[in-house]
């Protein structure tokens, strides 16, 4: 008994050294989280002074830009280079720094701190976007194909629908949380995300009556073709990314996008006939759906509403792409041809 007592009070010894340690461990983080508190309040309050001061450095250089030397010409001209460079030092800066939330996150969110601390952290957190994305989509093409293929039942439609509004709601979540952690996302993607989950819901809410009948075939194939395309997209842009940033051409927090975007056009140019192919059926949905609303027997406000989601999606991402596009062509033909 004596025996068993003694080694009790030993390993009682033990754990108290270590709770001990434990402690002092917990006090110096908390000093040191105190610390970082204050010197994130400095360096906002910095960059904030210094944004300020670059601004009226702007109008003085804009005032003494005439009658000027060649050698003061050159050193305005360096000024002027460096002021350029600025903002994306801000921006690099700024991401490592708490952020009041945008109107979007405040009001799912609250005023919660979304800013992730460390390099890794953030792109941890973006890589679990990027599967999120390429197994959701994954699941939605199964989804599709079993719907199209095989059952036609109003309730298994739900729960696609009810998938792809939780799917784009949490893909809008996810990405105003990127973009507060330094992530560059076009502004028409993110709201080409807001407007599929509207869409999602209102097909959610179309009872189940002869013009859903009449379109349910037609919305299926297209949501599998578009979950295929989009499971192209992540797979191939997902290690155009990755080589880009071996090579430092693109910042670590870019992401894939439902589209084209500049950086894609050594390598994915192949994808483009697939987006079209995509932005013409979303005109074709929308045109379908606004004959249908022209019918007798058209009851469904959801017909016109979900019309007019198809047709703003058609605009957006078709001139999106084309300008993308446009803008390559254009930069291309301005190099200088070699001889």
């Amino acid at each position: 008994m004596r025996q068993g007592l003694t080694e009790v009070l030993e390993q009682w010894t033990c754990l108290e050294e270590e709770y001990q340690h434990a402690q002092e461990t917990h006090k110096m983080y908390l000093q040191k989280l105190d610390e970082i508190s204050k010197l994130q309040k400095t360096c906002s309050s910095s960059i904030s002074s210094q944004q300020k001061r670059l601004k009226e450095m702007s109008h003085l250089v804009k005032k003494c830009n005439k009658g000027l030397s060649e050698d003061d010409a050159k050193t305005l001209d360096e000024i002027k280079d460096k002021m350029k460079m600025r903002p994306n030092a801000f921006s690099e800066m700024e991401a490592f720094l708490p952020k009041k939330n945008g109107l979007y996150l405040s009001l799912v969110l609250g005023n919660v701190n979304v800013t992730l601390l460390s390099k890794q952290s953030k792109f941890a957190y973006k890589d679990e976007y990027e599967k999120f994305k390429l197994y959701l989509t994954v699941i939605l093409l199964l989804f599709s194909f079993i719907c199209y293929f095989f059952v036609s039942y109003r309730f298994l439609d739900a729960i696609l629908h009810f998938l792809l509004v939780w799917y784009y709601c949490t893909l809008t979540i996810r990405e105003s949380i990127l973009i507060s952690n330094g992530s560059r996302i076009k502004g028409w993607w993110v709201v080409h995300h807001y407007i599929s989950a509207i869409l999602s819901g209102v097909m959610l809410t179309w009872p189940d009556g002869n013009l859903y009948k009449v379109f349910r075939n037609q919305f299926l194939a297209y949501s599998l073709y578009q979950s295929f395309v989009q499971c192209l997209q992540c797979y191939y842009q997902s290690g155009c990314l990755y080589r880009l940033r071996a090579l430092g051409e693109r910042h670590n927090m870019d992401l894939t996008v439902e589209g084209f975007q500049s950086w894609m056009w050594k390598g994915l140019t192949f994808l483009l006939p697939f987006l079209f192919f995509g932005h013409f059926w979303q005109l074709f949905n929308s045109l379908s759906l606004f004959s249908l609303a022209g019918l007798p027997d058209y009851k469904e406000w959801q017909v016109l509403m979900c019309g007019l989601c198809f047709l703003i999606l058609f605009i957006g991402n078709f001139f999106t792409t084309v300008a993308v596009v446009r803008q390559k062509l254009k930069s291309r033909n301005q190099k200088p041809k070699r001889l």
